[in-house]
């Protein structure tokens, strides 16, 4: 569970106020030994409480008269680096309150004339506005245009970079169809006979053309004569 955060301010009630100042004191003592044990530096601490007799010294007496003493050592620009006084802490607490003032009051600003640029798209006029807003809404109005155009140029180089290392995908050819067994047999066999039925062919060939020279003994059929069916030994005298 979380700390409550405690208002910094001066406890009114006495007896929460002497508990408060014990319980504090004694994680005051603690913080002190922790950082000169895990720092290695000197530190010593002088604790007063109003109902005290004696202050509480941290580490001893000893111990604070040594560390004092070093720091008397040391120059004067040195001691003073730190050291801030009540009006110097105020001063700076008011400056830090003066410029976190200055940024809100910009914000508001800002959201005032975001809200009336809303306005005039809707048709409101600009005839009542002063010399100041309107130096103002422009001043909001080139803003919003500038980071228009700087999102639209980071998109157009997001697509331009995806585009630039897309990967061109080579379409496959499509597989050869599936030959089933039966068919394979099939074109083996056709494959196989169609030789055979060419060389049949061939054979045939030359026993219709002899056939035809032996049946044919007029004049259709003259191989060894020429057109006017004069023969080669024509000159031969014919004995009836």
């Amino acid at each position: 569970m979380s700390r409550k955060k405690v208002k910094l301010a001066y406890i009114q009630n006495h007896t929460t106020r002497k508990l408060t100042f014990k319980k504090r004191k004694k994680g005051f003592m603690k913080k002190m030994s922790e950082i000169t044990t895990l720092c290695d530096v000197e530190a010593c601490a002088i604790v007063y409480g109003q109902n005290d007799t004696q202050p509480e010294v941290w580490p001893s007496p000893s111990g604070v008269q040594g560390t004092y003493a070093k720091f008397r050592t040391m120059p004067s620009m040195e001691q003073t680096k730190k050291q801030l006084n009540m009006e110097t802490f105020l001063r700076q607490r008011i400056d830090k309150a003066k410029d976190q003032l200055r940024k809100q009051k910009k914000e508001n600003r800002e959201k005032e004339m975001s809200i009336l640029m809303s306005q005039c798209l809707t048709g409101r006029s600009l005839h009542d506005l002063s010399m100041g807003d309107l130096t103002d809404l422009g001043w909001v109005v080139d803003h919003k245009v500038e980071d228009i155009n700087r999102k639209v140029k980071k998109v157009h180089d997001e697509l331009a970079w995806n585009g630039s290392n897309q990967v061109q995908v080579v379409p496959t050819q499509p597989p050869p169809p599936a030959i089933s067994v039966g068919t394979m047999n099939m074109q083996q066999t056709q494959s196989q006979a169609a030789p055979m039925e060419i060389m049949t062919l061939q054979d045939q060939q030359p026993q219709q053309q002899m056939g035809a020279i032996g049946a044919n003994t007029g004049d259709d059929f003259l191989p060894f004569g020429d057109q006017n069916h004069q023969s080669l030994w024509s000159n031969i005298p014919y004995y009836p």
